[in-house]
């Protein structure tokens, strides 16, 4: 990964991400504590949920997550092992009871049957907006290039690791999409869920039992935890990475790491900052703590565009790459061009609002988001960032 660095984004770009990541912390935790808050609902008819108790448990999410990294750092690959086995056998233990005691859509309801609920005037519109929370799910798996400083072998274990990844998720979610859509046959009563989950309500559709809800649901809340824990290490890692290239305020501070911890111990503590920070937003509106998290898609996208692009660029102009040890060899530009090809829309389509009329509520504030760090980063390197900050390609070449 480290030949990469000569070609990584600007700093603007990199503040998107830094701030981006911490997003995601609290995204993937909201949603573990709100299902929580769902599961409360549904197991006690009596219960009222507020607004703070779901932030007192995405504060919960984020010490846990903390705790993990930074505790049990030196034993998490190993503790990653049954939670793999958990992702992977365990939707299995999801999908094969909706499958078996479900009733069923035929075919062409399942498969072939659009409906656009979101006001926009073209199902081709409301399909690419409506792709956008399924996105959310592709993204993240660069989380271990950042750790590429703690792997042996990076450049090479790294590309192997992540075209694994994204090989046995997309099975497994196709299989997950696929059930779902023959599984779900009355959706409206879905979405009217009093738990706030219409998955929660179709586990509980199909098994009429609040325990095998129950149970069903603890695996999506178990692995959005482990998800957090990897979050975590990612976001304080980019952090770590910016400081020691000087790109943020207090970088000597953030870069500091104490003897015998062998991890960026500083890092994490803001991450942790930032947790509770992002989380407390949700006391006062949640609109604006969804602006911050849906940074994380758009944050990510651009690296993503900005990193391929450069590749492509040097490519076309027949410049030669840094050397690396993984390669794609003649597939290289092909490989490139499509995934521009399907990333860019989704990057345009990831500031479009959930549905019509927009309003002040339903508006996608990750315009605003988006905009605002980039002219503040920008502003910050031209007032005096640039007299410090040091890409990492300089002190590559440096050390060379």
């Amino acid at each position: 990964m480290a030949s990469m660095s000569a070609i990584l984004p600007p700093p603007a770009l990199r503040w998107l991400l830094a701030i981006g990541w911490q997003g995601s912390i609290v995204g993937l935790s909201f949603v573990a504590g709100t299902i929580v808050q769902g599961l409360i609902t549904l197991n006690n008819p009596t219960y009222e949920p507020q607004q703070w108790h779901g932030t007192l448990l995405v504060i919960a999410a984020v010490a846990i997550a903390i705790a993990v990294n930074v505790f049990l750092a030196k034993t998490l690959p190993i503790a990653e092992i049954p939670i793999l086995i958990l992702h992977v056998f365990g939707l299995f233990a999801i999908i094969i009871p909706l499958l078996v005691m479900s009733p069923k859509n035929d075919a062409r309801t399942a498969l072939l049957t659009v409906t656009n609920s979101g006001g926009w005037q073209t199902t081709g519109t409301s399909f690419m907006v409506g792709l956008l929370t399924m996105l959310s799910s592709m993204m993240g798996f660069d989380c271990a290039v950042h750790m590429s400083e703690e792997v042996k072998n990076a450049s090479e274990v790294l590309p192997k690791a992540i075209l694994w990844g994204v090989g046995l998720n997309a099975i497994l979610g196709y299989l997950c999409v696929f059930t779902l859509c023959f599984t779900m046959t009355d959706i409206p009563k879905l979405l009217d869920s009093k738990t706030g989950f219409p998955f929660l309500e179709l586990f509980y559709d199909v098994t009429k039992s609040n325990a095998g809800t129950s149970v069903m649901a603890a695996i999506v809340i178990i692995t959005l935890i482990m998800a957090v824990v990897s979050e975590v290490a990612t976001a304080s890692r980019q952090i770590w990475a910016f400081s020691r290239d000087d790109g943020l305020p207090f970088s000597k501070f953030l870069r500091r790491v104490r003897p015998g911890w062998n991890i960026p111990l500083n890092a994490l503590w803001v991450s942790f900052g930032f947790g509770i920070i992002i989380a407390l937003i949700n006391l006062g509106s949640s609109v604006a703590l969804n602006a911050i998290v849906s940074l994380t898609i758009s944050a990510l996208l651009s690296s993503y565009i900005v990193s391929i692009g450069c590749m492509l660029s040097k490519r076309l102009r027949r410049e030669p790459l840094p050397h690396s040890r993984f390669s794609l060899g003649k597939w290289g530009m092909a490989m490139n061009v499509i995934a521009l090809a399907f990333l860019i829309p989704f990057f345009i389509f990831c500031f479009f609002p959930t549905g019509r009329p927009v309003d002040r509520e339903t508006m996608n504030w990750n315009v605003a988001m988006f905009g605002g760090i980039t002219i503040f980063a920008t502003v910050y390197y031209i007032a005096g960032g640039k007299e410090v900050y040091r890409p990492p390609v300089l002190i590559q070449n440096r050390e060379l």
